[in-house]
């Protein structure tokens, strides 16, 4: 895929770690399909609401579950994920809805501000699968909302660093960049090799980026309805991703597929990138093999890396409450988390589950079991996504435009606090 395509998988990942799994009144039914075993006479069912192309794998989970549990049938509904938004609305409104809901990080404030989620806390003694501590602190800190706990992670997404190790090491490094300052140096050096060589790909449509590095600069990013986005730390980390593309080290619109550009000769011998990318480069550029890595990111005070994926919730309406706890609990399993992994490349929740072999042994996905430990989401609120996409506009004016950096992200803070205030 191009570029410009594997920014559109990006986003809709992204947008897929977003949606999930729930009830759907008959209303709703016709507009969706449905996977599952009729239920038995005795027996109660559960509807599991999933999006696209993991809801066709999660039936296969679901008969496991049901194997254990032959009291319950659950049945799974397939929702395209670009309707699921307005599905839920429709649900939440009218209080019948789902048994259990598959949220992105990034929509459980929304939801669980509209009271459509179960509070999980009293449960997780009878539950002990569901225990906070069982999971990444960032993965934990998504189910959240005030005092609330509504939900439990599912799977995880973060972002680390792909290079070219042969590439890396004929330009002078024997590991990967382990500071800002080097992986600075090392992209310099890597895009001097030559016309139509860079050293790094920098995704402008990743929303999260700038925000990701600003962490690693010191900044609070928000608190409350105080945003920081044009105090220094913030600032420099803009000034430092948009120092790739003044020194030429990082391509404008390049039009490239990632996969093409990172194999041959490495036009771009390094990418900031997501669990996803370690398959599609197995796949399509097996030639690679020994020749390329993946890293934690490179730390400027830290290394934080950003965090979402998809967590479990109940509905707050549902009829079957013990049954969805059920369900819950099965899924937050790590022998559960594992095989998920097996069917879907999706990386486990749970701590244990990092634990086996096969994470333990793939010396790719390792590396991103070593990020999860220094991972936390984007601001847990219901306007970030339209401040994020605001600042994308600002970022282009100043990567595309040459706009000084302090002056957008002055206009952009004061549309921030505007957003944060209403």
């Amino acid at each position: 895929m191009s570029q410009k395509l594997l920014n559109v998988f990006s986003k809709k990942f992204a947008a897929a770690a977003m949606v999930g799994t729930m009830v759907v009144s008959g209303a709703l039914a016709g507009c969706s399909s449905d996977s599952g075993s009729s239920a038995q006479e005795g027996q109660k069912t559960i509807t599991v609401w999933g999006m696209g192309e993991e809801a066709k794998t999660l039936p296969k989970i679901a008969d496991e579950f049901e194997k254990e549990n032959p009291e319950i049938d659950v049945k799974v509904q397939a929702i395209p994920w670009d309707q699921a938004h307005d599905k839920l609305l429709t649900a939440v409104a009218s209080k019948k809805g789902p048994d259990v809901v598959q949220l992105g990080t990034t929509w459980i404030p929304e939801f669980a501000s509209a009271n459509a989620l179960l509070d999980l806390t009293e449960y997780t003694e009878e539950y002990p699968e569901l225990k906070a501590d069982n999971f990444f602190e960032g993965s934990v800190e998504t189910t959240k909302y005030e005092d609330k706990v509504v939900g439990v992670p599912w799977y995880v997404d973060t972002r680390v660093l792909y290079y070219r190790t042969d590439l890396l090491e004929e330009a002078g490094y024997k590991e990967a960049p382990k500071t800002w300052d080097e992986l600075k140096e090392a992209a310099k050096k890597l895009a001097d090799r030559g016309d139509d060589k860079y050293g790094i790909s920098i995704d402008t449509n990743e929303q999260s980026l700038s925000f990701m590095l600003a962490r690693q600069n010191g900044s609070k990013l928000i608190e409350g309805n105080q945003s920081y986005f044009n105090e220094p730390e913030f600032v420099e980390a803009v000034e430092y991703l948009n120092g790739f593309f003044k020194d030429g080290s990082a391509p404008v619109d390049l039009g490239l597929d990632i996969v093409q550009a990172f194999r041959g000769d490495g036009i771009l011998p390094m990418f900031i990138s997501g669990p996803w990318m370690v398959k599609l480069i197995n796949d399509q550029a097996p030639e690679l093999e020994g020749k390329w890595a993946t890293a934690v990111l490179p730390a400027k005070e830290t290394n934080t890396s950003t965090l979402g994926g998809s967590n479990l919730s109940v509905f707050q309406h549902t009829e079957n409450k013990e049954e969805a706890l059920k369900f819950l609990s099965y899924m937050s399993k790590p022998e559960t988390q594992v095989k998920w992994l097996e069917l879907t490349n999706s990386l486990p929740a749970s701590k244990e589950a990092w634990n086996d072999d096969q994470l333990q042994q793939n010396k790719y996905y390792k590396v991103f079991g070593e990020q999860l430990e220094n991972a936390q989401p984007m601001p847990v609120i219901k306007p970030f996504e339209k401040i994020a996409q605001d600042f994308l506009s600002r970022f282009e004016k100043i990567y595309r435009g040459g706009a000084d950096v302090q002056e957008e992200m002055d206009a952009f803070d004061k549309e921030s606090e505007e957003i944060l205030a209403k």
